[in-house]
């Protein structure tokens, strides 16, 4: 049923588009405010682990966080145990522009959820955890430089 990743793609993009909308008045660019919900609910987390929990490359995840440093949402420190790492933590203007988030993060599951019963809102997310569970494994695989099975075949002529 290939709906269903079809599906799952427009949910994101509408979600997406409104977003970048609405936060444009908050000077969040382009998918910004997923980094900065990260770093606001991991104060301390490092760029790799942004990149990792939003499955982004890491070229993808270091332009986006210097943006929000530029823009003075998030600030950098060096970690005590090793000045080589680079610590996130939100200043106070992403703090206040989190809060706004969190705001639009509830509101925008009550009325995608608002015809889902309690039960199959907690199928939904069991089976679109087990749907990560599966594509996690090629997502590794394509980001080091491998190839998944399918293309093989194409490869082979």
């Amino acid at each position: 049923m290939k709906e269903i990743l079809r599906e799952i793609g427009k949910i994101y993009r509408c979600l997406d588009s409104i977003s970048n909308i609405e936060f444009k008045q908050f000077d969040l660019a382009k998918g910004q405010y997923a980094y900065l919900v990260r770093i606001c609910e991991n104060p301390g987390i490092i760029q790799e682990r942004i990149a990792e929990m939003l499955k982004v490359d890491r070229t993808t995840a270091s332009r986006a966080i210097q943006k929000l440093q530029q823009s003075g949402f998030i600030s950098k420190e060096s970690s005590p145990e090793n000045k080589k790492v680079l610590l996130l933590f939100p200043t106070k203007k992403g703090q206040e522009v989190y809060e706004i988030l969190l705001e639009e993060e509830n509101y925008t599951n009550k009325v995608a959820l608002q015809n889902i019963s309690v039960k199959d809102q907690k199928t939904l997310l069991s089976l679109l955890e087990n749907m990560r569970a599966c594509l996690e494994p090629d997502w590794t695989l394509v980001k080091k430089g491998g190839q998944r099975q399918y293309l093989k075949k194409f490869n082979k002529k």
